[in-house]
């Protein structure tokens, strides 16, 4: 009885397991900012690359009174 509960969860688990990574996933965005450089008195720009997470809608906690 054990044995068949846990292959039919690890079942479950390899099935759903790509839909969950690929639910939230983060989007990459290159972001760049133009810097001042003291010593060599020259504007440079600088690029990082950001991770976008989408928001996701909630209900809002209520104030302790």
């Amino acid at each position: 009885m054990k044995n068949e509960i846990l292959v039919g969860s690890m079942i479950l688990f390899l099935l759903f397991a790509p839909l969950t990574k690929a639910a939230f996933a983060a989007e990459s965005k290159k972001v760049c900012v133009k810097e001042f450089d003291s010593k060599t008195k020259k504007e440079k720009e600088v690029c990082k690359t950001i991770k976008v997470h989408k928001k996701l809608e909630g209900t809002e906690i209520p104030t302790k009174k």
